[in-house]
């Protein structure tokens, strides 16, 4: 259930009471469309059948390409993702680049406005989950979606040079 925000607990009473005193004070309630839709994927079943299976292979395929594509560009790290649907991504080995008519990147804030600006692609920054030198990747989109960005990504990658030593 990709980007619906709903989620369960199950777990001893002591430990449910006290997740449920954080979440009650740090957000609302789910919308009556995100419950019916949770109780429609409850209804598949376990692992889902078909439907589930056939999502799965198509996210496996989406991360195998970026991972491999990304993987094989000089300067970045890059871990396997255990569970979720993004990379994320060390990019930092560019920051320090001056780009003429755009300035200076510094940060994973200002290489993603580079990306959005001369790539046409937007990535979220890795200083919103805490690590300023990674950049955040979805790969909740088409494969063929995945394959122009990330060459647009490359192209844009290419044109400012070689990566920086870390």
């Amino acid at each position: 259930m990709t980007g619906w925000r709903l989620g369960y607990i199950a777990g001893p009473k002591h430990f449910v009471a006290a997740c449920n005193k954080i979440q009650s004070q740090s957000t609302s309630g789910a919308s009556s469309i995100a419950q019916k839709a949770g109780v429609a994927a409850l209804g598949l079943g376990y692992a889902g059948g078909e439907v589930i299976s056939t999502m799965v292979k198509a996210f496996r395929e989406r991360q195998d390409f970026l991972f491999k594509s990304f993987g094989e560009l000089e300067g970045l790290k890059i871990s396997e993702p255990q569970g979720a649907f993004y990379l994320f991504i060390d990019f930092s080995s560019y920051y320090g680049i001056e780009v003429e008519g755009f300035g200076k990147i510094e940060n994973s804030e200002s290489l993603c406005r580079y990306f959005l600006d001369n790539a046409q692609v937007a990535l979220v920054p890795g200083d919103a989950f805490g690590d300023d030198s990674c950049i955040r990747i979805s790969y909740a989109a088409s494969l063929t979606t995945l394959e122009a960005a990330f060459e647009r990504i490359k192209k844009a990658l290419i044109s400012l040079g070689p990566a920086v030593s870390v």
